[in-house]
């Protein structure tokens, strides 16, 4: 095989190694994002909880000073009771005796319905808050790992870049300025295998002579079709 297309071919699966590393320390950072974003949602909702409680427990203590008011004026009323002078006083005291007796009645009930709904709520924001501590749990060791593995991904990059870097001192500066042209528009495609007489970056059919240039790859062959730098792959490596 010729020299140049030789070391083409190994330069572009550098440059096609390369490109891969980056999706792969997003793929690692995505899988620790989804818990991340999870925990953030618990803690959204414990924060919401929180609000929700402290609304609870100030209606309570509205209607805990409002029964306290309703308590005092029924004192009151008794009092009253004793000075009544006639039927109309009477009646009029009475009918605002129930109706404060009516409003205790509902007052008590509200602060019984919010006992119980903060009840629910702390048994709720328990809940959560255990979760989110399983979920920073996960997080930890999920960080440890996908660090490890960005590590290993990094390395490995440093390793193809240090190959990339020794295989480009000895290049030919025409054929890199050639390989670069193609490579603009071609992207990791710019040298490609032919398989079944087909271009693997186009997917077309070459025509005999040319196939057979490229099986002979004594010079550097492109596709007639895209322009992209053919080579033919080893029968083993195909298969």
């Amino acid at each position: 095989m010729n020299k140049y297309l030789q070391d083409l071919i190994k330069l572009s699966k550098f440059d096609t190694a390369i490109s891969m590393f980056e999706p792969k320390i997003e793929k690692e950072k995505a899988k620790l994002a989804t818990f991340v974003e999870t925990a953030e949602a618990i803690k959204a909702s414990i924060n919401t909880l929180y609000l929700e409680i402290d609304d609870v427990k100030s209606k309570r203590t509205k209607n805990n000073i409002h029964l306290s008011e309703l308590k005092t004026k029924l004192d009151n009323i008794a009092k009253k009771n004793k000075d009544v002078a006639n039927d109309k006083e009477l009646k009029a005291l009475q009918l605002e005796e129930e109706i404060a007796k009516e409003q205790i009645s509902f007052a008590n009930e509200e602060i019984e319905r919010l006992d119980n709904l903060t009840v629910s709520k702390d048994e709720r924001l328990k809940e959560l808050q255990a979760k989110l501590a399983a979920e920073e749990e996960d997080i930890k060791e999920i960080q440890v790992a996908v660090d490890n593995i960005i590590e290993e991904i990094n390395n490995d990059r440093n390793s193809v870049y240090q190959q990339r870097s020794e295989l480009l001192e000895k290049f030919d500066n025409k054929i890199l300025t050639f390989y670069e042209k193609i490579k603009r528009w071609a992207k990791d495609s710019a040298v490609v295998p032919v398989k079944k007489q087909a271009c693997y970056g186009c997917f077309m059919k070459i025509n005999d002579k040319t196939y057979a240039e490229v099986i002979k790859a004594e010079e550097i062959v492109n596709c007639p079709h895209c322009g992209r730098i053919l080579y033919k792959e080893d029968e083993e490596k195909e298969a």
